[in-house]
């Protein structure tokens, strides 16, 4: 049992909070961890038996795998934005490995793109690549659209904190200037270069967000990609590792953290506001705010009562969304150190030949017995710099490619681990599959893996309740990002949102969404804690232009239904 937490199973819940938070995902978490810090007492419920959402890890026969977290941007860099987000949520730091010179290497059949650390250092080295000075000037073009839309999203985001009437007035101005990188990564790639080799690297990290380029945002390419330019990292520890930094903090406020607790309703009364919730078992906890972690799709569709999704209309705001993708990922193990098995530190990134992602993505839906669109292998042991002295004579692996919900969807109603022998071949056909593309670049494993396990969409619903697998909640395509409803205010009073949805995937975004949520629920601007005096002068300035308040009151007592 993790310390900084209790199970349900065997203790009850009888405190009085200030916040009830569905799930201890990193965007709940941060969330929590930002009213914490504000004096609010937490309440954090969590349905799995093991807390941290993506953040979490799992063990088998004396192996560890990380589900989620396989290296992260940005975090050895004391000045950005997402080490300040972790410096002030985090109770003790997170210590992170650098992954090296190269973090991400490109591979279509026999070629090999590396992806260098540094933004000159990755022109130059794609330049390397392609030589013709019509790519060389491309390859300076997508660089600076990467920038210039990353930069343009910082309104956009701000924007999300406001409420309807200042909404109506300032949102789409400040909503604008992303708004120009709203659309398709590969017409954006188009107007930049002809060359299809050149664009086929340059968006192989579609894989990160789940969209392929004629489908996934620019928008959310740029996010990702500029996330990366100064190298990837690893946490050590593992990814458990990010959850027990922060939990301390919330602890200390009061707050708890309960797992095996599984919110069946928001309890909304006739004012139409969120007052609690209740769990599985009956059991009905109160409080004056109400946060959901779980998603936009669970929180409308499956936690609230069907007259009220009814009343405030929001089937019809998901109708304007779609779920991302699903996913397989082969855990293995080997019985070696890492050392005895000569691997860097470098994600590998397997394509086909063709240089086609879409193509590629249309084939293996269309037929799963078609090769694999894509093959990201990760190398945890090789990453985590504890990792000798954590697992001395053991190392693993883990291979991760798209799949959808349908092709397992007909042992939706089995027992997890008991969907019998047919579906057990077909995950077995996938993993030896998936294992010949790991031999193919790395042919000295062969013959020394000692175990592996295959996760499918269903392992997904399963272990994190996405209704059909999605692995990034919300597809990351051109619509998601012209939705305004996606924001921590929900139609319900006292009821908010947090995590991937309400920002974007991966753990900038839900960090980012814990610090916008948090500014929402207690009306502070909530910014100016991480940075200097003079950012907090032109922070309050802008407090004053959009009227954000400079105090919350406290609730005290929970309210009646």
């Amino acid at each position: 049992m993790n310390e900084h937490v209790k199970s349900y199973k065997k203790e009850t819940i009888t405190g009085q909070y200030d916040v009830i938070m569905i799930g201890s995902g990193l965007g709940g978490m941060s969330t929590a961890a930002f009213l914490a810090k504000e004096g609010k007492r937490v309440l954090i419920l969590e349905s799995h038996y093991e807390p941290g959402g993506f953040t979490h890890t799992f063990k088998r026969k004396g192996y560890e795998w990380d589900v989620g977290v396989h290296y992260v941007g940005e975090v050895h860099r004391p000045y950005s934005m997402i080490s300040k987000l972790f410096n002030y949520i985090n109770d003790t730091p997170v210590e992170w490995t650098e992954m090296g010179d190269v973090y991400d290497k490109m591979i279509f059949g026999k070629e090999i793109y590396d992806y260098k650390t540094g933004e000159e250092d990755f022109k130059k080295q794609m330049k390397s690549y392609f030589p013709d000075p019509a790519d060389q000037e491309a390859i300076d073009k997508y660089v600076e659209a990467i920038k210039t839309a990353q930069k343009s999203q910082q309104l956009f985001f701000i924007e999300k904190t406001l409420n309807a009437r200042l909404s109506s007035l300032f949102g789409n101005f400040m909503r604008k200037g992303a708004m120009k990188y709203n659309r398709p990564t590969l017409d954006v790639l188009h107007e930049i270069t002809k060359n299809k080799k050149l664009i086929a690297v340059l968006t192989g990290q579609y894989g990160d967000y789940g969209s392929p380029p004629s489908e996934g945002s620019f928008l959310m390419h740029a996010m990702l990609v500029k996330h990366y330019f100064n190298g990837g990292c690893y946490p050590v520890g593992g990814s458990k590792s990010i959850f027990n930094a922060i939990a301390p903090t919330i602890l200390k406020a009061g707050g708890e953290i309960f797992t095996r607790a599984k919110v069946r309703q928001i309890l909304v009364n006739d004012q139409h506001a969120a007052y609690g919730v209740q769990l599985e078992d009956g059991l009905e906890v109160l409080a004056p705010i109400v946060i959901s972690s779980a998603g936009i799709y669970n929180t409308y569709k499956n936690l609230l009562a069907p007259e009220v999704a009814n009343h405030f209309k929001l089937h019809a705001q998901l109708a304007k969304i779609k779920r991302s993708t699903g996913h397989m990922c082969l855990y293995i193990g080997l019985k070696y150190k890492k050392s005895e098995l000569n691997l860097g530190k470098a994600n590998y990134w397997v394509f086909p030949d063709n240089y086609d992602h879409d193509e590629n993505i249309q084939k293996f839906v269309g037929n799963p017995k078609n090769d694999f669109p894509i093959a990201y292998i990760s190398f945890p042991a090789a990453k985590a710099a504890d990792w000798e002295e954590r697992f001395p004579d053991r190392s693993t692996i883990e291979i991760v490619t798209v799949a959808p919900y349908e092709w397992f969807q007909k042992w939706e109603e089995e027992r997890w681990k008991k969907r019998g022998e047919e579906y057990e071949q077909i995950k077995e056909d996938f993993s030896q599959r998936l294992l010949e593309k790991l031999y193919a670049q790395e042919p000295q494993l062969r013959g020394k893996v000692d175990c592996y396990e295959l996760s499918t969409p269903l392992s997904t619903k399963h272990f994190c309740n996405y209704e059909f697998g999605e692995v990034y909640g919300l597809d990351n395509g051109v619509e998601r990002f012209n939705q305004k409803f996606l924001r921590p205010r929900t139609p319900i009073k006292n009821l908010y949102l947090t995590g991937q949805d309400v920002v974007s995937v991966g753990i900038g975004g839900a960090l980012s969404s814990g610090l916008l949520t948090a500014t929402v629920v207690t009306g502070k601007n909530l910014m100016t804690r991480l940075f200097d005096s003079k950012f907090q002068f032109y922070m309050g300035f802008f407090k004053g232009l959009i009227g954000i308040k400079s105090e919350h009151t406290r609730p005290t007592t929970n309210p009646a239904p």
